[in-house]
């Protein structure tokens, strides 16, 4: 997505007046909004023009929006998807955080939290697509982050895939080399929201990216502090570039 465009909303609800009163607030927000009321009709679109952001009820009448999750992280890693979920279902939070979504939400929710946390997950895709005067790449335990590209470079020169959420949590520790990093502080790094206490997303997102950076207990990468949070245990070097 270009800076100067308008984002491309594609909002997924088998509810018409959910998606009739997101798709007017969000279009007066200045988004690009389109709908869909089930999983086929939101293939369809995808297949014709992928959006810039996916908004993704997880109860739909011909399947279920996690499956829907799960499928996008490997056949279009790009697109961030927010969960729209009941209240009360914590663990299909817990289980849209683990197959790769962006962030989610709990119904019922007000219109304007939503747009907040969709601005918040453009603006972290956008940070990282911005040129910088200097770039650099980090280097640690045998692989290479490179945040101008969002790609993760294993040992064997074969790029290891995070979704939009790991790769942001992980920059964020390697920025910050060494620092011990609490949950609280953490998920305002990654996400721009302060942290609900019965919030799990940061250590489910940390489960994650320890078993994709094949962290072993021979090979800590991470330490984790008891009511403290999070520890980057291996030395980081930074490689810079002309752009």
């Amino acid at each position: 997505m270009s800076l100067n465009a308008v984002p491309a909303i594609l909002i997924v609800d088998d509810d018409h007046e959910i998606r009739t009163l997101l798709s007017r607030y969000l279009d007066e927000q200045g988004f690009r909004v389109s709908t869909a009321g089930d999983l086929r009709s939101c293939h369809d679109m995808l297949n014709r023009r992928p959006p810039d952001l996916l908004v993704l009820d997880v109860m739909l009448p011909d399947g279920s929006g996690l499956d829907l999750c799960r499928d996008l992280r490997s056949i279009r890693p790009r697109v961030p998807v927010i969960l729209l979920t009941a209240l009360k279902e914590d663990i299909d939070r817990i289980l849209g955080l683990e197959i790769g979504a962006d962030d989610y939400l709990g119904k019922p929710f007000n219109p304007r939290e939503l747009a907040a946390r969709i601005r918040a997950v453009l603006r972290r895709v956008n940070d990282d697509r911005t040129p910088e005067p200097e770039q650099r790449s980090y280097s640690f335990a045998g692989k290479i982050l490179d945040p101008q590209l969002r790609r993760l470079m294993g040992e064997d020169g074969k790029a290891i895939l995070l979704t939009g959420a790991e790769f942001d949590l992980l920059r964020a520790f390697l920025e910050r080399s060494g620092r011990l990093l609490s949950r609280d502080h953490l998920l305002d790094l990654t996400q721009g929201r302060d942290r609900d206490p019965a919030d799990r997303s940061i250590d489910v997102l940390m489960s994650r990216l320890r078993r994709k950076l094949g962290e072993t207990a021979e090979a800590p990468i991470f330490r984790t502090i008891r009511n403290g949070g999070y520890q980057l245990v291996v030395p980081v070097a930074i490689v810079t570039s002309d752009p």
